[in-house]
């Protein structure tokens, strides 16, 4: 599996709600700061219960998320590897195909060769803050 196949793999198993398919891609000692709720998630069962909150409300709500990377820049030597790039989530009701909403965040991710398979070991998204009222600035990109 190479570093694209994770992001491919990422993509995928966003799109398809499955949890088992995107927890695989992490380590177990996973270090993740994202944008939502928590200062961070350390370990992949603190990063299980946010997907799998995420995943479960997408499915009540009826919407499916598609998933693209603009400007992926990536490094890797035999065992580390890293990647920075925007990734636009758009959601769409899963019936109609409807698109509901967009939004974009800037994400980097750290991985390492773990018995020939790239794991993402740290993860990264942020979005720009507004100096003015300390909020996240959505739809700069």
């Amino acid at each position: 599996m190479t570093v694209q196949d994770v992001l491919e793999q990422y993509k995928d198993a966003i799109h398809e709600r499955d949890i088992e398919s995107f927890l695989s891609i992490y380590d177990p000692a996973v270090h993740i700061y994202d944008c939502w709720g928590k200062w961070e998630c350390i370990g992949l069962a603190s990063w299980q219960e946010n997907v799998t909150e995420w995943f479960i409300g997408l499915k009540a709500d009826g919407e499916i998320l598609k998933v693209d990377f603009q400007d992926v820049v990536m490094e890797e030597n035999a065992h580390l590897a890293f990647a920075h790039c925007a990734v636009t989530f758009a959601a769409h009701k899963e019936a109609s195909g409807e698109k509901l909403r967009q939004m974009t965040n800037r994400f980097t991710f750290c991985l390492e060769k773990v018995k020939d398979t790239w794991l993402i070991t740290h993860e990264h998204s942020s979005l720009p803050i507004s100096m003015e009222d300390g909020k996240g600035m959505f739809g700069l990109r």
